[in-house]
């Protein structure tokens, strides 16, 4: 083997990943034998040259060779014999490509298969992604000084993991505050901190049903819901959505009854649709007749532009079977990672006692500190602001859409939350605008992706524009590059 090339050709990788500069001869040395051990290009069994004969073969001091080879040995790459250094056999074999890439393929669950999150991806990106509150509107300064007095009261005995239903001052403060804003019938014994919407998801499914149940979603539906029930082992059936939001059938209840119903009835993911009365009651009934239970997301409630505020659904019936889960990610920020959930009376006790075996609390700063920041009046506040400012959003919107996609998209479900939705008029693929307009710097999930099973993503061809994040001055210039982009791909097919 040519040591010399090998040397070489690691000297400068390395020299390339850590900005040009060059680690000495002896530690290099020993990387680069350690690299062609693990990748196979030297065989598990080879001697390697003695210690003299590698020194001159490379030009450098002997002593840089024993320390590669010393330390080696010592971590188990070599063993030694009377006549010199051997590549110890490890178990080590090197894969194609083809393998590698099989391996790959299987090594998640069947649970799992077919979940993907392109949100990492889209990180750099603000405009139109969906979810994204203000967060330069955000009073920072105000969450600090919550943050120190939060730590101020922290005691030795705040220092472990925690209840498992989260700290009492901020259970207590989101019960008082969900049965006012929201309508929720539910005491503190009810109320459950979690991490966010998606924890609140995953225990509902666990919890809730075993593996194989049936479980229903909207369709096209939030896939947060489809993930967790997929991951819980559940039977999904996608349910279609209209203009009134869920509308499951006779036949439905019939040929495929649910032990578990997601539904985001205040304002449907993605379509915007608001659930009406009385398909609410309805559900309520058949629920339970059915023995199923109601899994009410009500992620961006808060949020209502046109028409009087909406009550839970949960809050309907003194008994309603449903187990409601929010966040605050929306009215606060993402990074937060709290959200909470209000499940049945008659759970609450068992709920307590499971959640205590497959969680664990924690953060009681932040959860001390957000209890202050809705009992000192401070969250409403800064509610009321969002409110006037992502209605000034949604305007310039509405308007820029007019403006320059009249006629080639049509608005849909804009009464409320941090979205739009839009269906497209023009005969172009959802997935393949979204695409093009991401290498402008442009998010605009389609419509599509949310759908099950992909057969149906035909009948919903459109975006998700989320408005929140984007100053209003900036929007009309974002649509209006948005515009260029369809018109580009309609040019390409002569249209």
């Amino acid at each position: 083997m040519d040591f010399g090339l090998l040397l070489s050709t690691h000297a400068k990788e390395s020299a390339a990943q850590s900005n040009g500069r060059r680690l000495p001869r002896q530690r290099m040395l020993y990387e680069a034998l350690r690299r062609a051990i693990l990748d196979g290009k030297i065989a598990q069994g080879s001697r390697l040259p003695a210690t003299r004969v590698l020194a001159e073969e490379l030009g450098i001091a002997r002593n840089s060779v024993l320390y590669a080879y010393e330390r080696l040995a010592a971590e188990g790459f070599l063993e030694a014999d009377r006549h010199g250094s051997v590549v110890a056999h490890l178990g080590l074999h090197a894969q194609p490509p083809a393998a590698l890439d099989r391996q790959l393929s299987v090594g998640l669950s069947r649970r799992v298969g077919g979940l993907r999150n392109d949100r990492e991806a889209l990180e750099a990106h603000v405009a139109f992604r969906p979810g994204l509150p203000a967060l330069d509107e955000f009073p920072l300064a105000q969450w600090r000084a919550a943050m120190e007095r939060a730590w101020r009261r922290v005691g030795v005995t705040d220092l472990g993991y925690g209840g498992s239903q989260g700290h009492p001052s901020l259970r207590r403060a989101v019960a008082g505050y969900l049965k006012v804003s929201r309508g929720v019938r539910c005491d503190i014994e009810q109320v459950f901190i979690t991490d966010g919407t998606q924890t609140g998801l995953d225990a509902a499914a666990r919890m809730l049903a075993d593996s194989g149940d049936t479980a229903w979603i909207e369709n096209p539906g939030y896939n947060g819901a489809r993930a967790a029930f997929q991951s819980a082992g559940l039977r999904i059936v996608p349910i279609p959505v209209d203009a009134q939001g869920i509308a499951p059938t006779p036949a439905h209840w019939q040929d495929a009854p649910p032990k578990l119903i997601y539904i985001t009835p205040s304002h449907q993911y993605p379509l915007g649709s608001v659930l009406g009365l009385e398909r609410r009651v309805a559900l309520i009934d058949e629920a339970r007749a059915h023995g199923a239970w109601i899994i009410e997301d009500d992620y961006d409630s808060e949020f209502r532009h046109e028409g009087p505020p909406l009550s839970a659904v949960q809050g309907l019936a003194p008994d309603a079977p449903v187990f409601y889960v929010g966040t605050f990610s929306k009215t606060l920020f993402p990074a937060l990672r709290l959200g909470f959930m209000v499940v049945p009376a008659q759970l609450a006790n068992a709920i307590a006692l499971t959640m205590g075996e497959i969680t664990r609390r924690g953060r009681v700063a932040d959860q001390i500190a957000l209890a202050d920041f809705i009992d000192s009046g401070m969250y409403s506040r800064h509610l009321r602001r969002m409110r006037r400012l992502y209605s000034e959003r949604r305007r310039a919107l509405l308007e820029a859409l007019e403006r320059h996609l009249h006629g080639v998209v049509t608005v849909s479900g804009g009464a409320g939350g941090m979205h739009l939705t839009v269906r497209l008029d023009v005969p172009l693929p959802d997935v393949e605008i979204s695409d093009f307009a991401l290498t402008k710097g442009i998010v605009v999930p389609p419509v599509s992706r949310y759908c099950l099973p992909v057969e149906d993503a035909s009948r919903y061809n459109g975006f998700v524009l989320g408005y929140a994040g984007v100053p209003a001055n900036e929007i009309d210039g974002l649509v209006a590059r948005l515009a260029d982009v369809i018109d580009a791909l309609l040019a390409a097919r002569g249209r």
